[in-house]
């Protein structure tokens, strides 16, 4: 993770080491706040920060509470309401209001509370850290809750009716792409932009080398091996590029055992129908046909690889939010 991804354990290891650490999260907003509700931003003792909760707009005003918060032990609730020009000066067309809570860590927010958080989050769980913003008490609670589970599907943080703040922290998104071809070079530095952590499989070294897809994770196994090595979860989308088969085939299989969100095969309507006609007499059931989206990516006329990777991220992206 980066360090703007990485905000809780960014100030667990600021409090563990000693020079202590405050944690400011948007709770609520109005208007076009710079920040969605769920942003953090970590505060050292000796005025590091890493994170943003207004965008360069109020940093400032809640670094000054968080050496308060250090000093008192105290959390608290701050509204700020970020005028027009202030918004200007940072690249936004307007302001808004936001609510920040600021948490000294330690003294407020436990240190077993952020510790079991960040466990959390290395073990990819899909995890909310509820406060009350009235008794300042905190829990974790996941998606066997529905109302915890309605964010944690939609990435959205914020307070719920009866008084519980939700803060969010899914997994990273993930995009595994099967087959090195053209369409997959776009595709992947388009899927790291919207944030997910992409990896190439594809065990055909003249198609999967670093000098075609240079930085990328490229796993060379056979799909199926691979795929079992990455072990897809409800974060993960799965396409297939390759046109062949003997390739295509074992991954799609894999993704079935899966809980990915998205399974996208590429080939025209006909070799779709040939694809169907395989997997049904593999013994493949209905419902998990109906998973595979084909001709993969949304119809909007692409012809290029990299149109057709625009499709192909849009259509990821209205499942992965619209369900």
């Amino acid at each position: 993770m980066t360090g703007h991804d990485s905000i809780p354990e960014i100030a667990l290891g600021w409090h563990r080491a000693g020079r202590g650490a405050v944690l400011a999260t948007v709770v609520e907003t109005w208007g076009s706040a710079p920040r969605p509700a769920g942003s953090q931003l970590a505060v050292s003792g000796n005025g590091e920060i890493m994170g943003s909760v207004s965008g360069g707009c109020v940093e400032g005003a809640v670094m000054a509470e968080a050496a308060e918060a250090l000093q008192d032990g105290r959390s608290r609730l701050l509204t700020f309401g970020v005028s027009d020009d202030q918004a200007f000066a940072v690249g936004l067309a307007c302001g808004g209001t936001i609510r920040v809570m600021v948490e000294p860590v330690g003294a407020a927010l436990s240190e077993a509370t952020l510790a079991d958080l960040v466990d959390a989050r290395a073990a990819r769980r899909p995890t909310a850290l509820m406060v009350r913003t009235d008794t300042w008490q905190h829990r974790l609670a996941g998606p066997e809750e529905p109302a915890v589970a309605a964010r944690l599907r939609a990435d959205r943080s914020g307070l719920e009716e009866d008084g519980w703040f939700v803060g969010v922290h899914n997994p990273p998104l993930r995009l595994i792409v099967v087959g090195a071809v053209h369409i997959a070079q776009p595709l992947l530095a388009m899927a790291r932009i919207a944030g997910y952590e992409p990896t190439l499989i594809d065990p055909r070294s003249a198609f999967g080398s670093a000098a075609r897809f240079p930085g990328e994770t490229i796993l060379d196994d056979w799909p199926d091996e691979a795929m079992a090595r990455l072990a897809p979860d409800a974060r993960t989308a799965v396409v297939t590029l390759t046109h062949d088969p003997k390739l295509d085939d074992p991954a799609i299989l894999a993704t079935f055992a899966t809980k990915a969100f998205y399974l996208g095969c590429l080939g025209s309507p006909r070799t779709h129908a040939k694809r169907l006609d395989r997997l049904r007499a593999a013994g493949v059931v209905e419902d998990q046909i109906a998973r595979i989206h084909a001709p993969v990516g949304l119809d909007i006329g692409a012809k290029s690889p990299a149109e057709i990777a625009i499709a192909i991220l849009a259509q990821i992206t209205e499942r992965l939010r619209r369900g």
